[in-house]
């Protein structure tokens, strides 16, 4: 799918790697669709970010099926077409790093809802667009979906990720979609709760690759790529 003015939507995209994506894109001349489940924070991204003719915010929470559903309507509805869907919304508990052993249970459901159901709810609303566009679903998963930690049940929910793109892959081959995704490694944004590593990536190289994946040609079904800052060693 080579990018010449193509329609992406981004979930959780009002900050981060979402964010930086969205404005990328822009400045390359394409119409960007972002979701958030908060209002303030999507109304100063899209007062900030301007673009206001090729920029649509929608109120949403990855995790919810009827608000996935109709945010990928509403970007159809309003730019003409879907050509890629990104699926960047990730949560992670206020007690991480604790573990499966010694966290609280009590907060682990909206990270699980999150990172995977997430995933596989904006692949369901967009595959059928995409299909129509030739287009490409990018997934957004994590160095921890590659490497392991003890009890770790954020790396879990990334290793469902890192599965669901393949097994998707497999489908969307078949009829014309490409399927990419994206292993960030330690990354500064507000995802951290505090002691960001000194070496962390910015989100830009970040966004720059999701952007390298989006303008890969039609016939060309590029799989994975993973990013990580010089210093981080897992």
């Amino acid at each position: 799918m080579t990018m010449t003015g193509k329609t992406v939507l981004i979930t959780g995209a009002t900050s981060g790697i979402g964010a930086h994506t969205a404005r990328l894109l822009l400045d390359r001349g394409h119409r960007v669709a972002v979701t958030g489940r908060d209002e303030t924070r999507l109304k100063s991204f899209l007062d900030e970010t301007g673009h206001s003719d090729r920029l649509l915010g929608i109120i949403a929470d990855a995790a919810d099926w009827p608000a996935t559903q109709a945010a990928v309507t509403r970007t159809v509805a309003h730019f003409g077409a879907l050509h890629a869907a990104v699926a960047n919304a990730g949560f992670i508990p206020a007690d991480h790093p604790r573990t499966i052993a010694d966290g609280d249970p009590e907060l682990w459901a909206p990270m699980v809802l999150t990172n995977v159901l997430g995933p596989a709810l904006l692949a369901n609303a967009a595959l059928p667009h995409l299909e129509t566009t030739g287009g490409r679903l990018v997934l957004i998963g994590s160095v921890a979906g590659l490497k392991n930690s003890p009890a770790n049940l954020y790396s879990a929910t990334k290793w469902a990720v890192t599965g669901m793109a393949e097994n998707l892959r497999m489908y969307a081959t078949s009829r014309g979609i490409g399927v990419t995704l994206v292993n960030p490694g330690m990354t500064d944004t507000a995802f951290w709760q505090g002691g960001i590593p000194p070496f962390a990536l910015s989100p830009e190289p970040v966004a720059e690759a999701i952007c390298f994946a989006l303008g890969q040609p039609a016939d060309v079904d590029l799989n994975t790529l993973t990013i990580r800052p010089i210093g981080q060693p897992a």
